[in-house]
């Protein structure tokens, strides 16, 4: 399994600049763990020694490993639908946008597969006030796809009859990547983020 970009994903969250190089190891080892046995078959001992340390060390940073999952889980959220905003916003003609979306989307879940299946798939292992935190930011992602289609089929690019569902389809498409894609995988992040946003737009009923 292939090392997650924790780096890339925490800077952006509060308290990441004063937070110990203990509880990055800790974040690391959950989400590798938590990627590969799941939430409930994972034990903090699992976590623990992944990260180095001792059972009783864990709790100094986390009350829990629930704590951990959820943090794992909002920055997840968080670094995706900063992605799409920035596409979102960037130039161009709807279409464009949408490619570039879909191809940042797709790559960015087949790299960062790890922590992809996490906060994609162990939803359900959520306490309740970090799940509430999630579904606004799984929200936020889905309203912005949502407007990026509303405004192409208005500019007369997309054909879609119901603008929620093929938004829901888009960001599944992506997500789902993280499920199956492996070191093994005949095609690179970006290659196949090219192909997903070229089918996306066909999908959409955008001249490709």
């Amino acid at each position: 399994m292939t090392s997650t970009p924790i780096a890339d994903l925490w800077p952006n969250l509060p308290g990441a600049d004063t937070r110990p190089e203990a509880a990055y190891r800790l974040l690391q080892a959950a989400v590798e763990s938590f990627a590969e046995r799941g939430f409930h078959a994972t034990t903090t001992r699992d976590i623990a020694t992944a990260a180095g340390m001792s059972p009783a060390a864990l709790y100094i940073h986390y009350q829990s490993k629930a704590a951990l999952l959820a943090e794992i889980s909002q920055a997840g959220h968080a670094a995706t639908l900063a992605l799409v905003r920035e596409a979102v916003a960037g130039g161009g003609a709807p279409a464009e946008r949408m490619r570039r979306l879909v191809e940042q989307f797709t790559a960015w879940h087949a790299r960062a597969r790890t922590v992809g299946r996490v906060v994609n798939y162990e939803l359900h292992a959520l306490p309740e006030d970090a799940y509430a935190v999630v579904a606004a930011l799984r929200l936020d992602i889905e309203r912005e796809v949502s407007a990026l289609i509303e405004e192409g089929a208005t500019a007369g690019e997309f054909q879609v009859s119901e603008v929620r569902t093929a938004a829901r389809a888009v960001t599944s498409l992506g997500i789902d990547v993280s499920r199956w894609y492996t070191d093994r995988s005949t095609e690179t992040p970006e290659e196949l983020g090219r192909r997903y946003g070229e089918l996306v737009l066909r999908m959409l009923g955008a001249r490709v």
